[in-house]
């Protein structure tokens, strides 16, 4: 299956959730899937940094929906965020594993779970998050979609996609710094708290 028929899916069924998202090829994907979600999502992370940022906005906003739009690079780069979530058992986080057996952005070379021996969803299982899935097909990723987004648990699904990009999609035109402070402004607005006040200047 393809990431952007599956972002199509997912973002059918965000409202007010806040997204934060892996670097990459899937950055201008979502920007194209979900354009009323732009303002609540958080683009362009580090890797191995997407999930555990995520946890910690689950955190700090325990009533707000949070999305983890992850990779299998990113995922396995920071194993040990899946133990974190397996002890603190969040409430409000829902975890997308973009799983296309490979580096994409940075050419293609293959990451683990290519091998057909690293289960992404058996590894958070093992590390306590009971409701980890893989899915193969749309139907599959949609029905854990609708499951993830109402769970009171952490709740994984690691989505199989093929390597291919989606063709002709418009780019994205703002960089890191810019995406940072829409999304911020964006959680300010919508939880009316202030988190970075205005610039100082001497």
């Amino acid at each position: 299956m393809k990431r952007y028929d599956c972002m199509k899916a997912l973002a059918a069924r965000l409202k007010d959730e806040l997204v934060i998202l892996s670097l990459g090829a899937s950055v201008d994907e979502w920007y194209n899937a979900a354009p009323h979600m732009r303002e609540a999502s958080l683009f362009q992370q580090q890797l191995g940094c997407v999930t555990p940022q995520a946890f910690g906005l689950a955190a700090g906003l325990p009533h707000r929906r949070i999305v983890s739009l992850d990779t299998d690079g990113g995922m396995m780069f920071n194993l040990g965020i899946l133990a974190t979530l397996g002890n603190e058992q969040p409430k409000n986080l829902f975890v997308v594993v973009w799983d296309n057996e490979m580096y994409q952005s940075i050419g293609g070379p293959a990451t683990h779970t290519a091998f057909g021996r690293v289960d992404i969803a058996a590894i958070a299982r093992g590390a306590g998050v009971d409701y980890a899935y893989t899915a193969r097909t749309i139907e599959e990723f949609d029905e854990h979609c609708a499951k993830g987004l109402a769970a009171d648990v952490p709740y994984v699904v690691v989505a199989k996609v093929a390597g291919s990009v989606q063709p002709d999609i418009k780019r994205k035109h703002s960089d890191g710094r810019e995406d940072k402070y829409i999304f911020v402004r964006h959680v300010e607005a919508s939880e009316g708290i202030t988190i970075m006040g205005p610039s100082e200047h001497n």
